[in-house]
């Protein structure tokens, strides 16, 4: 039996979800290849597994207590080739080349808002002075994978009706800036980490499961089109519940540190 102190061993439980995160990184390169060859209905649906696989490498890490720095580096890099790069690449293709400079420059404006909206998602983890339940109940910005299914919105819309307004260049550009911004901001949004049910409602959520599946494989954009517009009305609702429950306590906080600043300096003396 192998001796799992052996630094020259990697666990296994260590390897499933960085397998599923590579997983993720081939499904984002899959869908610049589907971009390229003009399938956009694969570039799409390519990027919505990426963010499905997305969510479960983490919760198989810590559901098989296999989280390790070398992962969580794994999952910043996939994100940004998946939902970062690969959304740019395919709304660029799809509609933006048709402004020139400015679509290539919204193209560049959103994967560079993904990049640092990881960076600082990233900082954020490890610093100590957050409150740990903001934290856990909810996001600074849009998270990675709902920006990018966001940023397709249109792709999706266009699918399901076959309006030509949703593949408007300058519609596109303005909405592409728009989910830029709130990729990068510091709005709140629920971070659906402590979504839990009452056991008597346990049933009627799985046959709710079950509807949704049959619905995502027998219409996936009527479906996708209306969870994209439930979760934009989610944004305000958790920029109101974040206010309320932690916007007099960081008033209170802000005061006392202000408070503690004008004391420490009334305690300097000046030089002679």
């Amino acid at each position: 039996m192998p001796n799992l102190n052996d630094h020259h061993l990697f666990p296994l439980r260590s390897l499933v979800p960085n397998a599923i995160t590579v997983l993720a990184i081939c499904a984002g390169m899959s869908a610049i290849r589907f971009a390229i060859l003009g399938r956009w209905e694969g570039a799409v649906l390519a990027v919505l597994i990426a963010g499905v696989l997305d969510g479960l490498d983490g919760r198989m890490a810590r559901l098989l207590k296999g989280a390790s720095k070398f992962g969580a580096e794994l999952d910043s890099l996939s994100d940004i080739v998946s939902f970062g790069v690969a959304p740019a690449v395919i709304l660029y293709s799809w509609a933006l080349m048709d402004v020139k400079g400015v679509g290539w420059l919204l193209a560049l404006i959103y994967t560079t808002s993904m990049a640092l909206r990881l960076a600082r998602f990233n900082t954020m983890s490890h610093a100590e002075d957050t409150n740990k339940e903001e934290k856990r109940d909810y996001f600074a910005g849009i998270p990675a994978p709902a920006a990018a299914a966001l940023a397709l919105w249109p792709m999706i819309l266009y699918f399901l009706t076959d309006i030509e307004f949703f593949r408007n260049p300058v519609f596109c550009v303005i909405y592409l800036g728009c989910i830029s911004a709130l990729t990068i901001s510091s709005v709140p949004t629920f971070s659906f980490k402590r979504l839990s049910i009452k056991r008597k409602y346990v049933l009627f959520y799985l046959l709710g499961i079950s509807i949704f599946a049959t619905l995502l494989v027998t219409q996936i954009w009527a479906t996708m089109s209306v969870v994209g517009l439930l979760y934009l009305l989610t944004i305000p609702v958790a920029a109101y519940q974040h206010k309320r429950k932690y916007g007099q306590h960081k008033k209170e906080n802000s005061k006392k540190k202000t408070a503690s600043e004008a004391v420490s300096k009334k305690d300097i003396k000046p030089e002679k």
